[in-house]
């Protein structure tokens, strides 16, 4: 089964973008996800093509139009869940790459302007979803991170089945760092840890460095950790 992967946007030109280069790209080049993206502004039905209006109320910014994103959407519907990219979206997570990669494909509504008619969310099974706590020009870049995050996860695409097991977010905690050659660069060494050959003492190295780091680093996911897993690791105590 091909994932596919359609995009609805006023920028189709930016596709495929970097998902046309590594892993993404040579999965695309060999058929295991198809990537198609689609022109919102094809569905407006006036002369100037519209796709935006001034906000309901007033204020500042244009709104893109609720019927014109139904046509759109309607257009491509299939089995396939539909999302939104905004701001006011849930956090993409790696559990929901997880949930769509697993599946037969996605369709990725990407806003502009002030952003989209509530309307369509009530309208439409669309699910709203945000790459971070902060505003970009438009869905587009979030659209792509969205699918690079899908698209690794499809089987063949990744050198080894097991190269995704021991990513950042996967356990619930942040990846542990990683050191290659030269052993020792401008007074640093690779820990001596790594280098013994002792396969149990590396592994709980590991665990420590990703528990402490994710304590430091990212404290709403230690704590999220914490609930789920009961009593901490020794070594990573627990703060408030």
């Amino acid at each position: 089964m091909t994932f596919r992967a359609t995009v609805l946007t006023l920028y189709p030109d930016m596709f495929p973008g970097p998902l046309g280069t590594s892993l993404a790209g040579r999965a695309l080049e060999e058929g295991k996800w198809s990537l198609e993206a689609r022109n919102i502004r094809d569905h407006a039905q006036d002369k100037h093509r519209t796709v935006d209006d001034t906000p309901a109320g007033g204020g500042a910014g244009m709104v893109l139009k609720c019927d014109v994103l139904g046509r759109a959407i309607d257009a491509v519907a299939d089995e396939r869940p539909i999302f939104a990219m905004t701001p006011r979206g849930e956090p993409l997570t790696q559990g929901l790459v997880r949930e769509v990669s697993s599946g037969e494909g996605a369709v990725i509504l990407c806003g502009r302007f002030e952003g989209f008619d509530e309307r369509i969310f009530e309208a439409r099974p669309v699910r709203p979803v945000s790459v971070g706590d902060y505003i970009l020009s438009g869905g587009e870049i979030p659209a792509m991170l969205f699918l690079d995050a899908c698209v690794r996860l499809l089987p063949g695409v990744m050198g080894a089945a097991s190269s995704g097991e021991d990513e950042s977010f996967e356990t619930g905690l942040l990846e542990y760092p990683h050191y290659t050659r030269p052993v020792e660069w401008e007074g640093r060494t690779i820990p001596e840890v790594l280098r013994s050959g002792d396969h149990a003492r590396i592994a709980r190295w590991r665990h420590e460095r990703s528990c402490e780091d994710t304590r430091l680093r990212r404290p709403d996911l230690w704590d999220a950790h914490g609930e789920r897993s009961g009593p901490s690791p020794s070594g990573a105590r627990r703060r408030k």
